[in-house]
């Protein structure tokens, strides 16, 4: 399987979120590579069909159209602060290839240090694994929840795994988001500016 360098990874862990919550159609092809679906050519794991894929409601979002008038403020508010605190849009938006690494590097921590802030101060994260550390042995037993762990490698048969904690992963225990005006548009995530000479 072709494998992808560690900026063009970098630069996919800032843009992909972002597209799949608003485009159904690339969510689902990620969902369905993430439950090991193969691609044309490819020879799926057979074991991977044993292990167990309980995404609670991921078949329901995969359903439902996009302009369902299912409500996107809360989504289009994290993405407005993300934007103010952080410039992730301008940063996503920007055509990069020009750039050297450096300077993508220099510009995504800039980035980095606002998103956090503004990450931190309305939303509570946390490991989902916490009390192992990374590169620690473990055992999963049957039954564990295939939502909070994706197990990968080399998968054959059935429960119990033993492996190696590849990555923590990540949960969200709390969100307070402000409270919104009357008649705020969530649209507009950043509004445009124009300076007075």
């Amino acid at each position: 399987m072709e494998r992808i360098g560690f900026w063009a990874r970098l630069w996919l862990c800032f843009i992909l979120p972002w597209r799949m919550l608003f485009n159904g159609a690339l969510a689902a092809r990620v969902a369905s590579a993430a439950r090991g679906a193969a691609r044309p050519g490819e020879v799926e794991d057979p074991g991977a069909r044993d292990v167990p894929q309980q995404t609670p409601g991921l078949d329901e979002i995969q359903s439902q159209p996009s302009d369902s008038g299912a409500d996107q403020t809360a989504a289009l508010q994290l993405l407005a602060i993300l934007q103010r605190e952080g410039r992730l849009i301008d940063f996503l938006q920007d055509e990069v290839t020009a750039y050297s690494d450096a300077e993508i590097g220099a510009a995504a921590r800039v980035v980095h240090e606002g998103c956090k802030r503004g990450l931190a101060e309305f939303v509570e994260i946390e490991p989902v694994r916490a009390s192992e550390s990374e590169g620690e042995s473990l055992t999963l037993e049957p039954g564990f929840d295939a939502a909070k762990i994706r197990v990968t490698g080399n998968v054959a048969g059935k429960p119990p795994y033993s492996g190696t904690l590849a990555h923590h992963g990540w949960q969200v225990t709390r969100i307070r988001l402000p409270e919104l005006v009357e008649g705020h548009d969530a649209r507009i995530l950043a509004p445009a500016e124009v300076e007075i000479s």
